[in-house]
């Protein structure tokens, strides 16, 4: 049972506390995530380039 001198605000404002806070662990995961698949891309196509400037300067006359 809970203590009637106990202000209730304060839980709701842990809670919120709590809720905010996972939200912004969620975010901050999701634009982790982001940022490998960025990553992710720009490597990919630094070694596509390289790869076309290859065959071009082994197939230049």
């Amino acid at each position: 049972m809970t203590d009637p001198t106990e202000d209730p605000t304060e839980d709701t404002e842990d809670t919120n506390a709590r809720d905010q806070e996972q939200r912004l662990l969620a975010l901050e995961k999701q634009r982790e995530r982001y940022v490998w698949y960025y990553l992710a891309y720009f490597l990919f196509g630094i070694h596509l380039v390289a790869f076309v400037m290859i065959y071009a300067v082994k197939h230049a006359k």
